[in-house]
This record gives structure tokens, C-alpha cells and sequence, in this order.
């Protein structure tokens, strides 16, 4: 290790030899051959809605901390002290707090989220314009050419950036430095949390040939079957199989796999790439057909799914109703609109009349909504020179935001009746709904009529 050039993590001094700085002795030395040559990075951010919340609340700080909720949902996120219990993401919630009883369980916040990870995309640009996001905590980063501008190697000042995000925005990330995507997503889950892991070219084949072909991107569950069966459960048997041999059998995607698993990746990192949809949902503690019950819950995501496309400055052409059904089968319905929106009130009204075509009795056990064909906000929901009343809608959504933006989002609600499309806003008795109903639910967030738990 005499004479590999490295730094230290904590005080980013130059390290090289001993095993702890001779600075401030910290032992989170990085060091490699090719460390000061690489400039291909993944970051991302450690339990990140789980820090958020510890961040924001420093009573959680050294206790465990699941993100999700209800009795028949998802973990999100789980902190690293849940992890070590046996806690994942997408784990049902039943099974999270059996492996976990001590956790606090925190409901998402989506729109603090995506508003902490905007403020460190912001700061990844600094560092370079090839950022490609692949959700609001992690993206690949192309730091070639930055030598000049930041006065060090990008692996140093990738060492200086994730020490300014923990202390400055409060959450940890992990990085991974390779000479391409591939290997870099792979790198920066090795030492997480705070993590920052060098793979370099000449060391990938042999780094690679012991670990499942799991491990490379695209290979899911059904595909790894596929190729076990075919006798390829190691990286290295795709490395010892002939090229014309995997392309013959597997088309243009052994072809992939080929060169994948000897290291090689030509992607860019291409900061053009864009979310493509947004969206939320949740599942019932119990199964819901009543419309009634079903329609409160679509109005508080579509209010959801509203504050985090105004976060994120988007808006979109194309809302989906996601359903599923209490035996498991999943609906999608969509509709394309002639403008694109990101207020609640278009997005509910929408969503509603297709829900209206699904709830026919039949019990759901989950409902969502999302947007997609995302467009810029300026292109959003202009105002309408004859549907006065929508553009009347729209500015009362908007005022109203400010007052929930300035004094919590519990302080005012515009109610279900009033965002409702105009056909349907006087509520009237459902084909499934109980006799005799009430007018619709009532506009406050603490009416029983809200009476389904969300996750």
C-alpha cells in the first residue's frame, strides 16, 4: 500500500501507507491504485428518508426508525439500527414490526423529501453538469475535466462533498468511484452507510467473477432462473462463456451480459434523463368497496401527489388510478389531458370519474394515483377563458397553499364537494354506497368520514 495514493475522509488529508491518517487518526482511509484517474460516481444517500425524519427530530437519533405505516403496508425506509433486525424496504409492515417491536414508525413525508434532495442535486451541479438523477437520493455523476475547477482529483472532491452534506444538510451518502456506471452503482454499496469504495478497471473481472449475475442491472428474479438454468449463477460463468455462444442463445441481452460481466459499460452519464412519472398510493388495513370510503382516500393522495409535483416544479399530462384488488390483481386506468396540471383539485376530479368506472362493489385492498408525461411547471394549467370557475379553482388552490405553506398543512382543507369535477360535485347517492348518505364527506381532515387509515 506504500506509495497508493489516498486521503482521509475525515480532514481529507493526503494518506498513503499507515492504516490510520497521521492527521487525526481517523481510520476511514480510502486508497487505490487508479483513485486519482477515476471520474465515473455514483452517490447515494443512506436511509435517506430515515435520516430526514432523525435529522428533523433528534429524540429518533439513536433509536430504530421504520418509514411506512398501517397494518397491510410497506416498509419505505428503515433506518440502519431497523436494518440490523432484519427490516427492509418494500417488507410488509406486519413483518417489519414483529422483527423490529421497539422501531417508531414514521408516516412518509414525501414533500420534505424531495425537497432535501433538490437541495443536494443542487449541489452535485456544482461539482459538475453531468448529473443523471435516478430518484431524489441517488445519481451518477461525470466529473471529467473538473481537475481545473475544483483544484483536485474528482475522487478528493467527491471526499469533500459528502463531508459538506453531513454537515451542512444533516444526512449521510455513500459513494461509489469506478470507470463507469456499472461498476460504480455496484461500488457504492459496499461500505455503506457513510460509505466511499473504489472499483477500478483492471481489478473488475476478478472482482466480479465470484458474485451472483444478480448483481449486474436488469437481471431480476424470472432472469436469473433463466440463467441458472442454463448453468450461468456466477458473473464468472458469463466470463468464461463464448460471446457468439450467450448472443446466439439470448439475443442482443447476452450480448449485454457479456460485456457487463467483464466490467464493461460505454453508457454516458446523461443529464438529460427525467422522472418520468410521479405518483402515490396506499394500502387499507382492510378492504374497502364503498365509493364513499374509496373516494376520501383518492382526494388526500391527489392532495399528496399535488404538494410533491409543486415541490419538484413539475407538472403532468397524464393521470393514473392504480387499483388492486382484495385477491391481488392490479388495475390501471389513465387519461390524457389537454393540459398538464399539478393541482389537486384537476388531478382528483380526474382520477375520480375513473374510479367511479372500477368501484362497482368489488373490495380494494390498495389505490394510488400518479402522473406521468411530465412537463415543465410553466406550461401548467393556463387559465381558461370559458370554464371561468376552473381557473377560479386553481387560484383558490394556489392561495391556499401559502396558507398551509405558512401555517401547517392541518390548518385548512378545501374539501372533497368543492374539487370535485363540476359534473360530479354534487355528490349523490353511489351505486354502492349506504342509504341514506350523507352530502359527501366533510371538508375537515378530523370528520369520521376519514375513516380509513393510511399508511
Amino acid at each position: 500500500m506504500a506509495g497508493m495514493p489516498g486521503f482521509c475522509r475525515d480532514c481529507l488529508r493526503d494518506a498513503q501507507g499507515a492504516p490510520r491518517c497521521l492527521e487525526c487518526g481517523s481510520p476511514r482511509v480510502v486508497r487505490h491504485a487508479e483513485l486519482d484517474r477515476l471520474t465515473i460516481a455514483h452517490i447515494d444517500c443512506d436511509a435517506f428518508y430515515a435520516a430526514v425524519e432523525k435529522r428533523d427530530n433528534p429524540s429518533l437519533r439513536d433509536v430504530p426508525v421504520i418509514i411506512g405505516g398501517g397494518r397491510r403496508g410497506v416498509v419505505s425506509t428503515a433506518c440502519y439500527l431497523a436494518r440490523v433486525k432484519g427490516v427492509r424496504s418494500a417488507m410488509p409492515m406486519f413483518k417489519a414490526r414483529a422483527l423490529c417491536p421497539e422501531a417508531v414508525i414514521v408516516k412518509p413525508n414525501m414533500a420534505k423529501y424531495v425537497a432535501v434532495g433538490r437541495e443536494i442535486r443542487e449541489r452535485m451541479l456544482r461539482l459538475t453538469p453531468l448529473v443523471e438523477p435516478l430518484s431524489i437520493d441517488e445519481a451518477f455523476l461525470d466529473l471529467s475535466g473538473t481537475e481545473r475547477l475544483h483544484g483536485t482529483s474528482p475522487a478528493r472532491t467527491l471526499g469533500r462533498f459528502a463531508r459538506a452534506i453531513e454537515a451542512e444538510i444533516g444526512v449521510t451518502i455513500s459513494v461509489g468511484l469506478a470507470p463507469n456506471k456499472f461498476l460504480a452503482k455496484i461500488a457504492s454499496d459496499l461500505d455503506k452507510p457513510r460509505g466511499f469504495a473504489v472499483i477500478g478497471a483492471a481489478e473488475a473481472p476478478a472482482f466480479l467473477a465470484p458474485r451472483s449475475v444478480g448483481t449486474i442491472w436488469g437481471v431480476g428474479a424470472a432472469t436469473q432462473e433463466r440463467l441458472a438454468r442454463e448453468g450461468y449463477r456466477l458473473i464468472g460463468d458469463l466470463q468464461a462463456a463464448d460471446e457468439t455462444a450467450l448472443a446466439r442463445r439470448f439475443g442482443a441481452e447476452g450480448l449485454r451480459l457479456w460485456r457487463l460481466a467483464r466490467g464493461i459499460d460505454d453508457r454516458r452519464v446523461n443529464p438529460e434523463r427525467e422522472t418520468k412519472s410521479v405518483s402515490t398510493e396506499t394500502t387499507f388495513d382492510s378492504d374497502i368497496s364503498d365509493f364513499r370510503a374509496l373516494e376520501t382516500e383518492l382526494y388526500a393522495l391527489s392532495r399528496k401527489l399535488s404538494d410533491r409535483l409543486k415541490a419538484a416544479e413539475l407538472s403532468g399530462r397524464t393521470v393514473t388510478l392504480k387499483l388492486k384488488t382484495a385477491d391481488f390483481k392490479l388495475l390501471t386506468r389513465a387519461r390524457s389531458l389537454e393540459d398538464p396540471t399539478r393541482l389537486a383539485h384537476r388531478i382528483f376530479a380526474h382520477a375520480r370519474e375513473l374510479l367511479e368506472k372500477e368501484a362497482d362493489g368489488r373490495r380494494f385492498r390498495l389505490i394510488g394515483v400518479g402522473v406521468s408525461e411530465l412537463a415543465d411547471l410553466a406550461l401548467a394549467d393556463p387559465g381558461d377563458l370559458i370554464d371561468v370557475q376552473a381557473t377560479k379553482k386553481g387560484l383558490a388552490e394556489l392561495a391556499t397553499d401559502q396558507l398551509r405553506a405558512k401555517f401547517g398543512k392541518g390548518i385548512i382543507d378545501r374539501g372533497i364537494a368543492l374539487d370535485a369535477s363540476p359534473r360530479t360535485a354534487a355528490p349523490q347517492p353511489h351505486r354502492n354506497a349506504p342509504e341514506p348518505a350523507e352530502p359527501g364527506p366533510a371538508t375537515s381532515r378530523n370528520s369520521p368520514a376519514a375513516a380509513p387509515r393510511r399508511k
